[in-house]
């Protein structure tokens, strides 16, 4: 069986990545008929006067052959006598970079094109860093427009010592550097005359030789499972592809992270029973007892691999909203999915220079160091160690886009050595001796609008009825628990969260908490919903329009804002983003304090009896 190269091409924009894959693919004769007359008669309409345009094999959208680039990933198979290969053509835009990432995902090794006549540019250099930080070992530099500077060896010799002195940093296991053209074939399929200089393989035969294998086989064995089947009564398999090592039927295996013991009873390949799966293999393994098994957990022969709540990474971001230290995501880690938070944003990494940069928020496109903590424990591994546990993608928990990828250097020593602390006087417990069920109101809109008078109001009410309260008031707690914050985006995301982790210890108490705080970022919100429980949130917009607030103006505080005396004040210099869809919204301005609240009371007729 011919082994398989899975390979990507990447660069600057209109380097010319399409062009050399669609000549190589024609010089190598790997079309069909069909095929080439297509090219030929989609040529004749492009923009290089009738002669061939190889890159429209590649560029299958219309915008992209409209605008003459890439934009979406194209994965192309083809074959000749010596290898099968998968090569994805990514596009070379900055705006596009997730869509290389994307690409460089899957590969384990990276066609890197830069022009000749350009030299390196800072996209070829983040490309470059990005195939290390997706661990792509095998690094080819074609030196594209080779023609354009007439052959020149010294062009090529300066380009090729720039480009090594950029990469010595990077783990590569090889860098081969080439001269082509991409419109002229020269040392695409065979050597190009023009270059006698070069001593090299051609880019092509290069590809067929290039040894990528890795030891995955021999490591350990190492399977996350994607899917609990149980088509009958008498029989549940777990379902998933063996990342690492061998199974056998008759083997022990650790279900993580539990830890609990089981034997292999039977290994089902698509519709086949075997006696042995390897790495690659999609499976489906039964046990010869009953584990509790769900989709995120590990099956492993040996624990190899880590359990912790917190971790230190280095992250490609890609979201068009910048990354703010204390921002809550969701963390998908082989296939397991968990609430994530960014708790420190140690420092950018310069694209050009590879020094670490000190900044708060990280824009799109750049990479930086951050440590994440979990909501639970995770069973991860160490990129190095492997891909699969040790890279994981962060999803907005609003939107569900991705918003970053990102890779796992190593899990931090305090998330190992803190451990929670079981105490015999639970939270029904306490509840329970209250008479009551704790939950938490979040009173949210914009200063002035009324919701410290609700809140402080809903309170008198709750406990004239024998209830059991805690008022959390947005000025306050930055009088003591937030005193060291101030209004920056960082510090009010950092404010919500605080507040939130103490919502939930007051109703572990047993007490009904209330909280009235400006909290103008939905995803905040989103993020005091999930640490507080969405069992136990209960969302009160107070919608009083923006005007009304500013004539009550209480504290003075519009006044100052539009003098410019504060800055990034709510409302004015600063957005708040409306809920969604909130349990509850209150106008103050056309609802008396008496009737507001009784409409909260009728709201929380399912927690109050």
């Amino acid at each position: 069986m011919k082994s398989l190269l899975k390979f990507i091409t990447c660069g600057s924009v209109d380097d010319g990545k399409s062009t050399l894959i669609g000549h190589m693919l024609y010089d190598a004769k790997l079309l069909f008929t069909d095929h080439e007359q297509a090219l030929e008669l989609d040529s004749k309409a492009g923009s290089r006067d009738g002669k061939l345009d190889y890159s429209l094999l590649l560029d299958g959208l219309m915008a992209e052959r409209e605008q003459g680039i890439t934009i979406d990933v194209a994965y192309r198979f083809f074959a000749t006598e010596e290898r099968s290969f998968i090569v994805a053509d990514c596009p070379g835009h900055e705006q596009y970079t997730r869509n290389m990432a994307v690409g460089a995902s899957f590969a384990d090794a990276a066609v890197i094109l830069t022009d000749a006549s350009q030299g390196v540019l800072l996209q070829t250099k983040r490309h470059t860093r990005i195939c290390a930080l997706m661990g792509i070992k095998h690094i080819i530099l074609a030196v594209n427009k080779i023609d354009l500077v007439d052959y020149d060896r010294n062009v090529f010799e300066d380009i090729s010592r720039g480009f090594k002195c950029f990469a010595v940093e990077f783990d590569f296991k090889s860098i081969v550097i080439i001269p082509v053209s991409a419109t002229e074939g020269d040392n695409i399929v065979t050597l190009s005359k023009h270059t006698l200089w070069y001593k090299g393989q051609p880019l092509l035969p290069y590809l067929e030789s290039l040894d990528v294998s890795n030891d995955s086989i021999n490591k350990s064995f190492i399977m996350p499972v994607q899917r609990v089947c149980r088509p009958g009564q008498d029989f549940r398999g777990f379902q998933g592809q063996i990342d690492c090592g061998s199974l056998s039927v008759g083997d022990e295996i650790s279900v993580l992270p539990g830890n609990e013991r089981a034997g292999v009873s039977g290994i089902y390949v698509a519709d086949r029973s075997e006696s042995t799966a390897v790495a690659g293999q999609a499976v489906t393994v039964s046990l010869d007892r009953e584990v509790d098994i769900s989709r995120g957990c590990i099956l492993a022969r040996d624990n190899t691999v880590q359990l912790a709540d917190q971790f230190r990474s280095t992250v490609l971001w890609m979201d068009e909203t910048a990354l703010v230290q204390g921002r809550n995501y969701i963390i998908k880690c082989g296939t397991k999915e968990l609430p994530a938070n960014i708790i420190r944003i140690h420092h950018k990494i310069d694209i050009d220079t590879g020094n670490n940069l000190k900044i708060s928020k990280i824009h799109k496109n750049e990479l930086a160091a951050c440590d994440i903590a979990l909501s639970q424990g995770m069973v991860f591994d160490s990129f190095k160690n492997n891909k699969t546990l040790g890279r994981f993608i962060l999803i907005d928990r609003v939107t569900n886009h991705t918003a970053a990828c990102g890779v796992i250097e190593h899990s931090l020593r305090r998330s190992t050595n803190v451990i929670w602390q079981k105490t015999d006087i639970s939270r029904d417990i306490r509840s329970e001796q209250k008479s009551q069920k704790p939950f938490t109101i979040w009173f949210t809109g914009l200063s002035g609008s009324g919701k410290s008078v609700l809140s402080n109001e809903l309170e008198k009410r709750l406990v004239a009825m024998g209830k059991h309260t805690m008022l959390l008031d947005g000025d306050n707690v930055r009088h003591g628990l937030c005193r060291d914050l101030g209004f920056v985006e960082g510090d009010r995301i950092e404010n919500i969260r605080r507040v939130a982790e103490v919502a939930t210890l007051m109703n572990d108490a047993g007490l009904i908490t209330i909280t009235a705080f400006i909290s103008p970022y939905l995803q905040d919100r989103e993020n005091a919903k999930g640490i507080i429980g969405s069992e136990n949130f209960v969302e009160v917009y107070v919608s009083t329009p923006l005007e009304v607030c500013e004539k009550r103006d209480v504290k003075g505080l519009y006044k100052k804002a539009r003098s410019g005396e504060i800055p990034q004040f709510t409302g004015i210099s600063s957005p708040y983003e409306v809920p969604v869809s909130p349990d509850l919204e209150i106008d103050t301005s056309d609802c008396s304090v008496e009737d507001s609240v009784d409409k909260i009371l009728k709201l929380l007729e399912r927690f109050v009896e």
